[in-house]
């Protein structure tokens, strides 16, 4: 059994040094770009995605409608920085519409 430690610690730092011990920083930025793109595109987007994905520094969006991926590539870098801010930090350097 573990010693408890007397010292009061905020529960989010607690929470950063769990995600850091077990490397799931990787799993909640895919997750946290899943509702980021859910949020900022809206439902006119969100009908027509079927699926988001994050690999590296570069986001996959698979879209069911061509017209709107054509229409949306002309807009990449705003969508890009869009989403940065949305993350609070540079995560997405390049967006794959398919």
């Amino acid at each position: 059994m573990s010693k408890r430690h007397n010292e009061n610690l905020k529960i989010s730092d607690v929470l950063k040094e769990f995600v850091q011990e077990n490397n799931l920083q990787k799993g909640l930025d895919s997750v946290n770009v899943k509702d980021a793109w859910a949020n900022l595109m809206g439902n006119g987007v969100n009908n027509y995605t079927t699926s988001v994905k994050l690999h590296q520094d570069t986001l996959y969006v698979e879209l069911s409608s061509s017209v709107l991926r054509e229409e949306l590539s002309y807009g990449k870098e705003k969508i890009i920085a869009m989403l940065n801010e949305s993350l609070g930090k540079n995560l997405i350097t390049k967006l794959v519409l398919r």
